[in-house]
C-alpha cells in the first residue's frame, strides 16, 4: 500500500520477489546495515526456498579492488536478479558490476573514461537503507581508484526497480541519517543552480528540498513512520533532480575528504556548501548559465524562508549544527593548508564544470582557505 510520500512496504517487496520466477538471487549489502535495518531477519523469514548468494561489502566507500570481487562473484553465480540493499556505496557497486565486465585494464579504462558499458547482466533491484543519495534512480555511479574518485555514467547502470521501505531506513544511526539526509538537501540545492538544470530537474529539486527542510531535523530527533517516509521520498526526488542536472562544486571537492579522512559523503559535502553558495550568489553576474541565476537564488530563499544570502547562509549553518555536522577543519583533524595540493589535484572536474559560476583552482583554494 502506497502512502502520501510514495514509499512501499515489506509486503510490496515480498510480493515482488515471490510473484516473479527468480531462481537465483544475488544480494549485495553491508553486513552491519543489512542486520541492523531488519533486512537480514526479513530475508531469512520470508524467502526460505529461494537460492540466494550474499556478498557483504567491507569498504566504507566503493573501491576498485572490491568492485572486481563483486563483478567476479556475480559472473560466477549468474543470477537472474540482483538486489542491492544499502546506502549509496552498495548501490553504486551493484550498478557498475551489473553493466561492466572485468578485464585486466579495466582500472585504466575507467581512469581514461574509455570503459564500455555492456548490456545488463540481469535485473537490478535497489533497496536503499538510507534516506540520502537517491542512487536508486540515477544513471551514474562512483568508484575510487587509488583514493581518487571516478564516475561511471550510462543509462544501462540505472536500477530496473526500487523499493523505498521506511522500515529498513528508520533504524540507521544518527551519524548515518544526518550525513545522508544532508546529502539529499545539498543535492537539491546544487541541482537548482547547476548549469545543466532544466524545468523538470527544478520541479524535482523544489519538492525534495521543501520536504527535507520540513522533516530532516525531526527525523534525526525522533524518527517516526511519517518523517522516515518523508525523508526517503525526498532523497529519491533529489536523486531524480541530479540525474538530470548533476551536482556542482560542493560535491566536486567532497570526494578527497572522504577518501583521505573517511568523512562520510554527505558530511563531506556539507564542509563547503555554504562557501560555494555564497560565492555563486555574489558572483551571479558572471554566471555562465542559460537561466537567471539571481532568480534561482530568489527561489531558494523562498523555499528556505530566508530573506537574503546572509540569512540563507545562517540557516544552512543552523541545520548543520543541529545535525551534528562539524565543518571546522581543525576540529575534524584536517590540516587544510597542507591538504590543499591533494584536494586541488583530486577535485572532480566534471562536477566543478556544472557550477553556475566558473571556479578556477586559484579561486577554489582561496575559498576553502578563506583568503
Amino acid at each position: 500500500m502506497k502512502n502520501n510520500f510514495e514509499t512501499s512496504s515489506t509486503q510490496d517487496l515480498k510480493l515482488f520477489i515471490l510473484n516473479k520466477f527468480y531462481k537465483k538471487i544475488f544480494v549485495l549489502a553491508g553486513y552491519k546495515s543489512f542486520t541492523e535495518s531488519g533486512l537480514k531477519t526479513f530475508f531469512s523469514q520470508t524467502f526460505k526456498e529461494k537460492n540466494f548468494n550474499f556478498f557483504f561489502k567491507r569498504k566504507p566507500y566503493p573501491e576498485y579492488q572490491e568492485l572486481i570481487k563483486i563483478i567476479k562473484s556475480i559472473e560466477n553465480f549468474n543470477p537472474d536478479l540482483i538486489i542491492a540493499a544499502g546506502g549509496g556505496s552498495v548501490l553504486d557497486y551493484a550498478k557498475i558490476a551489473n553493466s561492466i565486465e572485468f578485464n585486466r585494464n579495466l582500472d585504466k579504462d575507467i581512469i581514461s573514461s574509455e570503459y564500455k558499458l555492456k548490456k545488463k547482466k540481469t535485473i537490478l533491484l535497489a533497496i536503499p537503507t538510507t534516506a540520502g543519495s537517491g542512487a536508486e534512480v540515477t544513471s551514474n555511479a562512483v568508484i575510487y581508484i587509488n583514493q581518487k574518485k571516478y564516475s561511471i555514467e550510462g543509462n544501462s547502470i540505472k536500477p530496473d526497480f526500487f523499493f523505498l521501505i521506511p522500515d529498513f531506513v528508520k533504524s540507521a544511526s544518527n551519524i548515518i541519517k544526518s550525513s545522508a539526509g544532508f546529502d539529499a538537501i545539498a543535492q537539491s540545492i546544487e541541482s537548482l543552480v547547476s548549469k545543466r538544470s532544466n524545468a523538470t530537474s527544478v520541479a524535482y529539486a523544489k519538492k525534495s528540498l521543501s520536504i527535507s527542510l520540513d522533516y530532516f531535523l525531526k527525523f534525526l530527533k525522533k524518527p517516526t513512520k511519517e518523517n522516515t517516509c518523508a525523508m526517503s521520498f525526498a532523497a529519491n526526488l533529489s536523486g531524480k533532480a541530479i540525474n538530470i542536472s548533476r551536482t556542482t562544486a560542493p560535491h566536486a571537492v567532497s570526494y578527497p575528504f572522504t577518501s583521505s579522512f573517511k568523512i562520510s559523503h554527505g558530511h563531506a559535502v556539507s564542509l563547503t556548501l555554504n562557501k560555494f553558495m555564497v560565492f555563486n550568489y555574489k558572483n551571479s553576474t558572471h554566471s555562465t548559465c542559460k537561466f537567471d541565476l539571481h532568480e534561482r537564488f530568489k527561489l531558494l530563499f523562498k523555499i528556505t524562508k530566508t530573506k537574503n544570502i546572509e540569512d540563507f547562509n545562517n540557516y544552512i549553518k543552523f541545520i548543520k549544527i543541529n545535525a551534528n555536522l562539524e565543518d571546522n577543519f581543525t576540529k575534524l583533524g584536517i590540516d587544510i593548508e597542507n591538504f590543499m595540493p591533494k584536494l586541488l589535484d583530486e577535485t572532480n572536474d566534471q562536477r566543478l564544470k556544472n557550477n553556475p559560476v566558473k571556479i578556477t583552482k586559484k579561486i577554489l583554494k582561496s575559498l576553502i582557505l578563506n583568503t
